[in-house]
């Protein structure tokens, strides 16, 4: 009986008071913490756990992205839009030039608007044997043209050569240019998203390397100027002789020059500005060498004849070398490595100049 009785005492005085005072604030908040620290330390622990396996699966998920990333655009070489994308996005090299960085996103761009071409213009449909055959063309001819690119940009910056904003606003002026006046941009781009799948910034971007291009080119290309100054020299004083004549007879002092005559074209003709300088010129009057706008070389231009809206002009075409012969040493001389399986020509820089 005295131990039930004991009991019985034991369990009042443990009992803490039901109501809460001033005076037993204190020892309520200490017994509501000491209740709660049972719960603390395994909530801690598993929040730490969780950190280290979220870091974990996100560090095994972005080594998996990595890799499926790479595997679709180097060795399978996924030319879709979602790569395109990406590639833009991340700068990824396709091929390095003579230490210059390729960008990928340049090589597929180039790709992308030749196989629009084909399938939306030409109606190929690109399959089987010869699809495939096709397909490595383009492949070749687009890797080969963003290489000259970037090599060209390369040399660009050593000689401090750029193409300014207005540059190329200009070029893209003239690019509307037609026998009924100026094409709205508007209708200009449709056409070019319509033919090659650019927008108007992709067709920016890929003008102003071509101008770029045509920069150095014309820059480093001594040898193109000194046959220019000697074929100009021989035209003057060919007298009655034709030109074509005078180039067929001086072949070794005029390596590479060729002969050729335009017929009526209309004055604003998309032929590199030839049929714009030859409006400038009195009949039989020739000109000084010009740089075509196309980047191909020099032409010296003798008007024959004109009216209000055509010319008629021959000329005398001298090419440019020394780039795509530099470009063909660093092929050469294994300073050009690819990162696709994209077989190069041996002749390099073949593209718009």
């Amino acid at each position: 009986m005295k131990k039930i009785i004991q009991k019985l005492r034991k369990g009042e005085a443990a009992e803490p008071p039901s109501r809460i005072t001033n005076d037993t604030v204190s020892e309520h908040r200490k017994r509501v913490l000491a209740g709660g620290r049972k719960f603390k330390y395994p909530i801690q622990y598993s929040r730490h756990k969780l950190v280290i396996n979220t870091v974990i699966i996100s560090a095994f998920a972005l080594v998996l992205a990595l890799i499926l990333g790479w595997w679709q655009l180097y060795p399978r070489q996924n030319t879709s839009e979602f790569a395109y994308r990406v590639a833009v996005v991340v700068p990824l090299p396709v091929a390095n030039v003579n230490g210059e960085s390729v960008r990928y996103s340049d090589y597929l761009m180039k790709l992308r608007s030749a196989e629009h071409y084909l399938r939306q213009k030409e109606k190929a449909t690109l399959t089987g044997d010869d699809g495939a055959r096709q397909i490595g063309y383009l492949k070749q001819q687009a890797l080969n043209d963003t290489i000259a690119d970037a090599y060209a940009a390369q040399l660009a910056r050593t000689k401090n050569i750029t193409v300014s904003d207005d540059e190329l606003a200009e070029f893209l002026r003239s690019q509307r240019q037609s026998e009924d006046g100026e094409i709205s941009e508007r209708t200009y781009y449709a056409v070019i998203q319509d033919y090659y799948n650019w927008s108007a910034d992709e067709y920016a971007h890929t003008m102003r390397a071509k101008l770029l291009r045509q920069k150095v080119s014309y820059e480093i290309d001594d040898d193109a100027r000194a046959v220019a100054m000697k074929a100009q020299n021989l035209m003057k004083g060919a007298g009655d002789t034709p030109w074509a004549t005078v180039v067929q007879n001086n072949t070794e002092v005029l390596p590479g020059v060729t002969y050729g005559a335009s017929g009526f074209v209309p004055r604003t003709n998309q032929d590199g500005g030839l049929a714009v300088q030859a409006a400038k010129l009195e009949k039989g009057e020739m000109s000084r060498p010009v740089a075509s706008l196309n980047g191909d070389g020099y032409y010296i231009i003798r008007l024959v004849d004109s009216n209000k809206a055509q010319v008629s002009y021959e000329f005398v075409k001298i090419p440019l070398t020394t780039f795509k012969r530099q470009l063909a040493a660093l092929h050469g001389n294994d300073k050009i490595v690819t990162y696709i399986n994209v077989p190069l020509e041996n002749k390099q820089g073949e593209g718009n100049e």
